[in-house]
């Protein structure tokens, strides 16, 4: 009887590592997405322009090559007044009031020479909602990171972008560095210390790091970024750009469904340019 039942122990045991062991169900195409209703009527515009312009059905378009283990839902909702957007499996989540601020910020003021107004609206928030995704993939895919979290999504959300056709990555990345216009109108920045203890880096850092990641790409489609970068900053952004890259393409693409990511890649995914204003 004893050696009966430690063959049985043996034999849950084994059964019990194999099913600890046994392989996820990885596979692409795991996107859903979700419009919630807003709470606050002076949403329901943004919510219906949204559902129109199917916004959440192009990021599942564009993020389906990515072999995940579970389904990951974008969804837009109301947030009491909070303008934000965060990660939190198994969800990424975007405020109305996050982008009413884009909507209205646009609205309110000039934007730059060289920039259009579809370029500041579709470079802000893409380069949110690829940070957001970014910490979704290294939370699924349990990929490590020596760096902060938040540093790691910025990069993952840079290099997402300037893998667009050069012309888009150009309004992409345009599009992203304008949303750090209040922070960098001065040469002269004064911040509370309590500043420096966020997880995120303070927005002007956060602004020079874009810029270097898309200098150290391509010095020439970003030739005139030089003008923000300090010259021993910008002397090092192609090694930059390339630890990014490597470490893409080792703890990334092995989990990139190629063919669907090739198909995705060859749609015009951004608006028509108007004359900038």
């Amino acid at each position: 009887m004893a050696a009966a039942r430690l063959v049985v122990i043996a034999i849950s045991i084994v059964l019990s590592v194999a099913r600890v062991d046994a392989a996820p169900d990885t596979r692409a195409q795991r996107i859903l997405f979700a419009y919630e209703k807003p709470t606050n009527p002076a949403h329901q515009s943004l919510y219906e322009r949204l559902q129109q312009r199917r916004v959440l059905e192009k990021l599942q378009d564009f993020f389906s090559p990515f072999q995940l283990p579970m389904d990951l839902t974008f969804k837009t909702i109301g947030c009491d007044g909070r303008a934000n957007a965060w990660y939190q499996r198994p969800s990424v989540t975007l405020c109305y009031e996050y982008l009413d601020e884009i909507r209205k910020g646009l609205a309110s003021e000039a934007v730059p020479t060289g920039i259009s107004p579809e370029d500041a609206m579709v470079g802000q928030f893409f380069y949110v909602v690829a940070h957001e995704f970014g910490h979704a993939v290294f939370d699924l895919l349990n990929i490590p990171s020596f760096g902060g979290a938040e540093d790691a999504a910025d990069q993952f959300s840079t290099f997402l972008m300037l893998n667009f056709g050069k012309e888009e990555a150009r309004r992409l990345i345009a599009g992203a560095a304008y949303s750090y216009r209040d922070a960098v109108q001065s040469s002269t920045v004064i911040l509370p210390l309590q500043a420096f203890s966020e997880v995120h880096g303070v927005p002007a850092q956060r602004f020079f790091n874009l810029l270097c990641v898309a200098y150290g790409a391509d010095p020439q489609l970003f030739a005139d970024v030089v003008q923000y970068l300090p010259k021993q900053r910008a002397a090092d952004c192609n090694r930059e750009y390339h630890q990014i890259a490597f470490a893409f393409q080792q703890l990334i693409m092995p989990h990139v469904d190629l063919a669907l990511a090739k198909q995705v890649m060859q749609k015009a995914w951004l608006p028509e340019v108007t004359q900038p204003r």
